[in-house]
């Protein structure tokens, strides 16, 4: 693993998860960069995938089930090379492929539309058993926010993904503390995250969210398990992880910065605007 690398395009990403919200002066910032580790991670050192070849059978599949963080998940996407990285410029615009949430049906790498809060990980959870039936080696990973977590739908998802034991089912809780109407504790608290996830019969490990060592360790120990047991890593993040002012900041869940804000942004991240 190079870690170097890996940082490089992180910070690729984080700046343009910023020019990209920027222009379209909307967006959600903050569950976008405290996800970046993890998704330059999957998609440069661990995922099989082919941006020549985004639908291919064989691939491993990768479900944004906070599907406002789309954000993310374009600019690793462009970053990778699933489509031009102009593209990103357009995000919420009339007619572009990159929507607010992700459509599966518009923008190569996407495997699955999501949005509504609970819909991605249950969509996962019948991609892990499709790959189950047809005795396929390959992966399904899920990103979820701890906010997330409030909707009874994951709950049920939790519970079929132990109860079919699907254990090429790898997924993440960005857990980062914050969720749009305030923390997640006075919201509807529903720590300790980790316990939870165990009780419905996953396995579960708690890392660093931002730190690469721990993300690849957390998945080599995932797959190594082989028991029959859906996995589960919770992700200790930072919400706004890379930019000073957006850190731990409630408020820049859903709101996009202005001009002033981009470039202060931007030169944190290592670029002028």
């Amino acid at each position: 693993m190079d870690e170097k690398n890996l940082q490089v395009r992180a910070n690729a990403i984080r700046r343009n998860i910023i020019k990209m919200i920027g222009q379209a002066n909307s967006g959600h910032p903050g569950g976008s960069l405290s996800a970046v580790e993890l998704l330059t991670y999957l998609y440069f050192e661990e995922m099989h995938v082919d941006p020549a070849a985004p639908d291919a059978a064989d691939r491993d599949l990768f479900v944004l089930s906070k599907g406002h963080a789309a954000p993310v998940l374009y600019a690793t996407l462009a970053e990778r090379g699933f489509f031009d990285k102009d593209w990103l410029m357009t995000l919420r615009k009339i007619d572009s492929k990159l929507q607010g949430h992700p459509d599966m049906r518009k923008v190569p790498g996407v495997d699955m539309s999501t949005g509504s809060l609970g819909t991605g990980i249950s969509a996962a959870v019948g991609m892990a058993l499709s790959r189950k039936l047809d005795a396929s080696s390959r992966y399904v990973y899920a990103l979820l926010g701890d906010g997330e977590l409030d909707e009874g739908q994951v709950w049920e998802a939790a519970m079929a993904a132990a109860h079919y034991g699907l254990d090429h089912l790898i997924a993440f809780v960005d857990h980062n503390g914050l969720q749009i109407d305030g923390p997640c504790a006075e919201v509807m608290g529903v720590d300790p995250v980790d316990d939870k996830f165990a009780a419905f019969g996953w396995d579960v490990q708690v890392i660093d969210g931002h730190s690469y060592a721990a993300i690849a360790a957390a998945i080599a120990a995932a797959k190594a398990a082989a028991n029959g047991k859906p996995q589960m890593i919770v992700m200790n993040t930072v919400k706004g992880k890379g930019v000073s002012f957006m850190e731990n900041e409630v408020g820049w869940h859903g709101k996009a910065p202005n001009a002033e804000q981009v470039a202060q942004a931007l030169e944190e991240l290592g670029e002028e605007a």
